[in-house]
């Protein structure tokens, strides 16, 4: 646990600086200056959010370092504290914080947090570029990080690379893979185009047209073939969209948005292209209604994950499976074929974000396709675990140890975005006990 939060203080002093001297992933210090502010430091919390005892600026750019490639944007004058740029000022034995100034900056550091690009082979073949104007597009990129793209995504205004998306494209340094048909960066949407690297342009402003080209992309990148599952989730309301992004990571299924009472004309026209295809649709009838899904059974088979409120939805695709899971087995699990996370046994890994920020989804989403696998649940407070969420987590998530000892069990992560007006500090210690292995009764 201690050597994965000094990597993220590694590539999130690495963002801030720019700098190029061997750092130690244990302590996160330099070989020389300065070491990194405590990933485990009291930090307190005024009311605005920010610690009261504010990280070390950083020194800025070591000689021959902190500057993007030509043209992407980033300002090699400007620098950022660690904190901006999303570093765990508060990590715990069994959860990280990713606690970035926005979804862009959050974006930056899971990206290196999951390919930490300091050594040959840890590069990313691709980065997904995604727009911070449209979540509807970002979630749909998320699938990108499935198999066999794993492109990790980073988030950019229209007109400009953010110093925190051009310096993380600095250090990912995508290689271009065949996966890819050699692109290191497939530009989403209306991003700018970053030179010095070889793009590829999916969709348009448009974000219904947008998540079907990214389908669309894929399928042909597969050879021409269609995924058999599609997921369909509201193009209009955000929350219950969120919960897709993760799975899309994880499983590489796409995700194509329709309206509460109207299927989009590009999404139809990509679901013909799957037909017969195996549709899941995220919500109740309030957000998508019947008409809706009448008009959806003309591509295919269609079932709805239903819930009463988004945060519960994200439990509901986090135990959904089908084929449906045996009557009481609660060590039903994804087997191969299956649609679903199916997870109803300890040692996961759990994304926590909150759903007043939409962006968190997409951001964090290559966390559930990596590391130790696992699905978004959503917040709706930042001090207090919805009942569906707490709900899930005694259910489910406690491991439990026998006479062998607690080494031999399985064990949780759990990383939570966003800084404490997003999740406070008492439910993230509420989180890491509840993550926490247990004697077995």
């Amino acid at each position: 646990m201690r050597a994965a939060l000094g990597l993220l203080a590694v590539i999130l002093a690495a963002l801030s600086a720019g700098c190029s001297k061997t750092t130690s992933v244990m302590t996160g210090q330099g070989a020389t200056g300065p070491s990194s502010p405590s990933l485990l430091g009291s930090a307190t919390t005024p009311k605005n959010g920010a610690p009261a005892n504010p990280a070390p600026t950083s020194p800025g750019p070591l000689p021959g370092s902190g500057s993007a490639k030509a043209g992407t944007g980033a300002n090699p004058k400007q620098t950022s504290t660690p904190q901006q740029l999303g570093f765990s000022y508060l990590g715990t034995k069994n959860t990280t914080r990713v606690a970035g100034a926005d979804p862009i900056s959050d974006a930056a550091a899971v990206a290196l947090a999951v390919d930490p690009s300091t050594a040959p082979g840890t590069h990313p073949g691709a980065v997904a570029l995604a727009p911070s104007d449209d979540w509807q597009a970002s979630i749909a990129a998320s699938s990108l990080m499935g198999t066999p793209f794993r492109a990790p995504l980073l988030l950019s205004t229209p007109g400009k690379l953010p110093t925190a998306t051009a310096s993380a494209l600095n250090l990912l340094a995508p290689t271009g893979e065949a996966a890819t048909d050699k692109a290191q960066v497939l530009q989403i949407g209306d991003t700018p185009q970053p030179k010095g690297y070889k793009t590829t342009g999916i969709g348009s402003s448009d974000p219904y047209f947008t998540a079907a080209q990214v389908d669309a992309y894929e399928a042909r990148l597969r050879g021409n073939k269609e995924s058999k599952n599609v997921v369909i989730a509201s193009g209009e309301q955000a929350p219950w969209a969120m919960p897709a992004a993760g799975f899309a990571a994880e499983s590489g299924e796409p995700v194509l948005f329709t309206k509460s009472n109207s299927v989009p004309a590009a999404t139809a026209a990509q679901l013909a292209k799957h037909k017969p295809a195996h549709i899941y649709v995220l919500g109740p009838q309030k957000v998508i209604s019947n008409n809706v899904t009448k008009a959806l059974s003309a591509y295919g088979t269609v079932k709805r994950i239903s819930a009463p409120s988004p945060e519960a939805l994200s439990v509901a695709l986090t135990l959904y499976r089908d084929p449906p899971c045996p009557a009481n087995n609660n060590a039903c699990a994804h087997i191969p074929g299956s649609f679903g996370w199916a997870i109803r046994t300890p040692g996961h890994g759990y994304t926590f974000i909150n759903e007043s920020q939409p962006l968190t989804a997409p951001a964090s989403a290559a966390l559930s396709a990596s590391g130790s696998y696992g699905p978004q649940l959503l917040l709706t407070a930042p001090n207090t675990l919805p009942k569906p969420v707490l709900n899930f987590l005694i259910n489910y998530s406690t491991p439990g140890y026998s006479n062998e000892g607690p080494t031999a069990a399985v064990y949780n992560h759990g990383w939570l975005i966003g800084d404490v007006g997003q999740i406070s500090e008492a439910v993230q210690a509420q989180i890491d006990s509840l993550l926490e292995v247990v004697p077995t009764k």
